[in-house]
């Protein structure tokens, strides 16, 4: 269905689009139509502009995930190692023979288990919770900053 509308223009410009349409060979209600069209959908630069604002907001969203996940495995290794020197006493030089064997056969099962894990596409980072900074507000009684007791 098409409607009816009457505007006026500038002698120049009705000439102008009047030599349009015999270039092209369509009407001039054609040229106008399409030049309307034009004005009333974005361009190409603004559909660039959208696209790459797409693209930034996605590449700034993985971004913050892989800070997220660096301050996770960092914060994890710091608190490892200060627990572990901590809690392992110095062993005498006679017992150093036999914890060395004993660390390589632990350590061999790790890979053994982080293998595994990996493979089913499991991390360590799908059990740490998304919102940390609400965990933080917590009130003092409810954390436990203490490192976990071996038993």
């Amino acid at each position: 269905m098409r409607d009816r509308l009457n505007v006026s223009l500038p002698v120049a410009m009705i000439s102008q689009i009047g030599d349009l349409a015999a270039r092209r060979k369509v009407t001039r209600s054609a040229v106008v139509e399409a030049a309307v069209a034009s004005l009333l959908s974005p361009d190409s630069a603004e559909k660039s502009e959208a696209a790459l604002t797409r693209r930034l907001d996605r590449l700034t969203r993985q971004m913050q995930r892989q800070e997220r996940d660096l301050m996770i495995a960092l914060e994890t290794h710091a608190l490892f190692i200060r627990f572990w020197l901590g809690q392992t006493p110095p062993l005498p030089a006679e017992a150093q023979a036999a914890a060395n064997a004993l660390g390589q056969e632990r350590f061999a099962r790790f890979l053994d288990t982080l293998g595994r894990r990996l493979s089913q596409g499991r991390s360590f980072r799908d059990d740490i919770p998304l919102d940390i900074p609400a965990m933080r507000q917590q009130p003092a009684e409810n954390k436990d900053t203490s490192p976990p007791s071996q038993s």
